[in-house]
């Protein structure tokens, strides 16, 4: 490349930010080398760090070099100016393309002001679409699932041919999911429209950076990418509320209302601040307690999660960016790259369970080069003060979580096989070719792909006399297209990899919306019955028209709504870090503020039993009125110990029948039995072997139940199940009915189904993380094993207990048998 027409490309944009004081970082500028020799990559970079204009303002100079911008002029009458679509800016959130058009916006109308960019999203007015119907933008920010629905359209090539760059922000939170996946298929479509597309990926939070580019520009891409380290003096600051006297013995919840007045008197006295929770109804909860310490902040704080009315959360968006809000109680609803410049202070209360999201939620404060971001720790339990500290090591030494792209996932390849056939239709060697550019599909084999286009077609075997299901047609031309109108109208109403519980509106008498909530919980209430949603207490009168109707309550208690997949599993990163700080402990070095504060547990734990850490296993083994108790302590997160507690149970009781009840937390598990049973197996570390590890785990578990479950959102991606059109969407019971008569279906008709397979494949990898799994029992088996007899639960081994109590004892039973529990084992120690 010449290096002088290269300066002469970006005299523009160095002078546009220096007409505004500003001067571009080294990372910055090695992109728009990168992006000037037309290679595509990654750019890895903190928070805040201007990662947007480190791609954007490369982009734009190249264009601006190949394209030079006409003056703005009149067009003639009753014609328009002709601007191709060139730039496609992807974002996981509707939310962020606000944010980002208008980061976009800055340069784009100083430097070709005849050049427009618009959105296209869920959010988009129906007369916006209508103008982008006529004629794209020049820059586009949209979202996965809109980009996806644009190549349904009647000329996707011709319209779509003149892109040149696409930018997917925030990849890893796609590359993890079917929506990355479906992003891949687009990019491999847009490829084969312009085979020069540059494609760019934007991160701050990524372990595995060099497959993360890999899985985005597809493999062997050619010219070589380029993967560039963004590196700024952006400060992170980690620190943790370390509550007072947190005792002995504690379990999950046991601090957290006791943390309520520090965590006031901390929004206090900062500016303005986020306060993060890992799940809505503990958002729920604590905007209540806020307020209910605080009743004269009401109007300064609020609340934002994904279930609240889009109308609320935009008041909340703008009220943090105007600096009008003192705190916002949020869920990862606010994760993402919105920037909020006010916010000086992130808190996050509980475990954040994974150093990618400390990360992330530390840099939505000092959200700009050259600010500090702080994010302080609000543990619940004596536990979370361990894993604060554990965390703050973790994020310093940058050892972040590796995402991993799903494997040839079928439902999304039948999904897009329809999309194609629908804009403007494929032949089939062409497709199978162009599907295998991606990741996620290199090694798709031409017999799986022939059998999900004969799916396409025909239904597969066992829906072949069903017309609604033959959904491609083969034409005299070759070319596979979808010929019924109403099934091309359903296909694009179903677009799309999210898949949830069906949600109910809440509404006001007066039809009010605040947001909605899972079929689920409402189905639950009876009328009079109270609930907190959207910070207020409201009473439920009753369910119409596939909304709950609600008016405000005048009790002062009410429940808070629960929503499904609540629970974050610990990452495997996280519980080395623990043990590491376990292991400190253990050698008496409480170095750490934190470790100092959570002394008492660990000298108790101690003193009853043994600190684990990273070299050795700890077992321990408990007599009650119950029966035998056993606990043991992977620190490998609660997904990997429910698989792994059924497993144990499963071959403790291969040799004699017995009966187990069990309970997992992220850092161990109980197993328990009102019979003995023989230890020796545990003694010998027989029952951790990897050996037969698939076929034990399937016959340890209701597989086909986990199957049928994991097989509802298969089905509705693949586009079996119609979930409704708008305004008449299907009960959750009706669309779980539709899946369950399929399952069955097609496991007595059409055995060689291979959405089965998938069923079956994805209930290993992604609820039992099979891979993970097996992983953990390697590492226990090279580990010293530690077996302890314990005269009393150990402060690891309740919270595991509580977690079982929690599922037959209401809270005032629980809280007098912990009282009993705790009243003995004082006496005893007196």
């Amino acid at each position: 490349m010449n290096p002088t027409r290269k300066n002469k490309t970006l005299d523009p944009v160095e002078q546009w930010l220096a007409g505004r004081g500003w001067q571009s970082f080294p990372f910055q500028r090695e992109v728009w080398q990168a992006v000037a020799q037309g290679r595509s990559g990654m750019l890895h970079a903190t928070t805040g760090s201007g990662k947007t204009y480190a791609v954007w303002l490369g982009m734009l100079a190249a264009l601006l070099d190949r394209h030079p911008p006409t003056p703005r002029t009149a067009p003639p009458a009753g014609k328009a100016v002709a601007q191709p679509l060139r730039v496609i800016w992807l974002t996981p959130m509707r939310a962020l393309a606000s944010d980002t058009t208008r980061a976009l916006t800055e340069p784009l109308s100083a430097l070709a002001p005849a050049w427009t960019i618009g959105q296209r999203t869920g959010d988009t007015a129906s007369a916006e679409r209508a103008r982008q119907d006529r004629r794209f933008p020049t820059v586009l920010v949209t979202t996965p699932e809109s980009l996806t629905l644009m190549l349904t359209r009647d000329k996707p090539r011709e319209e779509l041919q003149g892109v040149e760059y696409v930018v997917v922000d925030e990849w890893h939170e796609l590359i993890g999911s079917k929506r990355g996946v479906q992003a891949q298929l687009a990019l491999a479509r847009l490829r084969r429209f312009n085979p020069r597309l540059v494609t760019w990926g934007l991160s701050a939070t990524l372990g595995n950076l060099e497959q993360a580019m890999g899985v985005l520009c597809g493999p062997g891409a050619q010219p070589e990418p380029k993967l560039v380290r963004g590196r700024t003096d952006k400060k992170l600051v980690i620190d943790t509320l370390i509550p007072p006297d947190p005792g002995k013995y504690s379990w999950a919840g046991h601090l957290g209302a006791r943390m309520q007045q520090p965590v006031v008197d901390e929004i206090a006295k900062s500016g303005t601040t986020l306060v993060f929770t890992n799940v809505r109804s503990q958002a729920e909860i604590w905007y209540q307690l806020l307020l209910e310490a605080k009743p004269e902040w009401a109007g300064e704080i609020a609340l934002h999660h994904g279930s609240i009315d889009k109308a609320s959360r935009e008041w909340v968006e703008l009220g943090l960016k105007e600096g009008r809000l003192r705190a916002v109680v949020a869920t990862s609803s606010l994760d993402l790259g919105v920037d909020f410049l006010p916010v000086e202070r992130v808190l996050q209360i509980g475990s954040p369970k994974g150093v990618a999201r400390i990360m992330q939620r530390a840099g939505r404060s000092g959200h700009a080069p050259g600010r500090a971001s702080r994010l302080t720790l609000v543990p619940t339990h004596t536990m979370e003060i361990i894993e604060a500290a554990a965390a703050r090591r973790a994020a310093y030494e940058g050892r972040v979580e590796e995402r991993e792209s799903p494997d040839k996932p079928l439902d999304v390849l039948v999904q897009h096989i329809v999309t194609i056939a629908l804009g403007g239709g494929f032949r089939a060697g062409e497709l199978f070719d162009e599907v295998r550019t991606s990741w996620a599909y290199r090694d798709l084999t031409r017999a799986e792909f022939d059998w999900a286009l004969l799916f396409c077609e025909r239904g597969g075997e066992s829906l072949t006399a069903y017309p609604d299901y033959h959904r491609i047609a083969l034409g005299d031309d070759g070319v596979y297209r979808v010929r019924d109108a109403a099934i091309g109208r359903r296909h694009k109403l179903g677009i799309g990899t999210i898949v949830s519980d069906a949600a109910m509106h809440v509404k006001y008498m007066s039809g009010a919306t605040l947001g909605t909530i899972e079929e689920g919980f409402i189905a639950r209430l009876r009328k009079g019955d109270c609930f907190f949603f959207a910070g207020r207490l409201l009473e439920f009168i009753r369910v119409q028209d596939m909304a709950a109707y609600v008016k405000k309550a005048t009790r002062n208690k009410g429940t808070v709504p629960t929503w499904q997949g609540s629970k974050m599993a610990l990452s495997t990163e996280m519980g080395d870090a623990v043990l590491e700080m376990m292991q400190k402990a253990a050698q008496g070095e409480f170095v750490e503020p934190e470790l100092e504060a959570a002394r008492p547990m660990l000298q108790t734990q101690a003193r009853l039993s043994r600190i684990p850490t990273p070299d050795a296993l700890l077992v321990e083994t408990f007599r009650s009125k119950e029966g035998l108790h056993i606990y043991v302590y992977p620190f490998a997160g609660r997904h990997v110990h429910l698989g792994l507690a059924s497993l144990l149970a499963w071959r403790l009781a291969r040799e004699r029948p017995n009966t187990f009840s069990m309970s997992v937390n992220d850092y161990g598990f109980e197993l328990v039995s009102p019979e003995e049973f023989d230890l020796a197996p545990v003694r010998h570390k027989d029952v951790f072997a990897t050996d037969d590890l698939l076929h034990d785990v399937l016959a340890s578990l209701n597989s086909t139940e986990l199957a049928q479950r994991r097989f509802r959102e298969i089905a509705r991606v693949a586009g079996l199940i119609f979930s409704g059109y708008p305004g008449q969407p299907k009960s959750a019971r009706q669309l779980q009915a539709s899946s369950g008569l399929f399952f069955e279906v097609f496991r007595k008709y059409d055995k060689g189904n291979l959405l089965l397979g998938q069923a079956e494949r994805e209930v290993l990898s992604q609820e039992l993380e099979i891979s993970r799994l097996r992983t953990t029992l390697e590492r226990m088996l090279r580990k010293e094993l530690w077996l302890v007899e314990l005269k009393h639960p150990s402060p690891m081994s309740l919270p595991l207990m509580v977690e079982r109590f929690r599922e037959k004892l209401s809270t005032e039973q629980l809280s007098t048998r912990l009282d009993r529990i705790l009243r003995d084992m004082e006496a005893d120690e007196r």
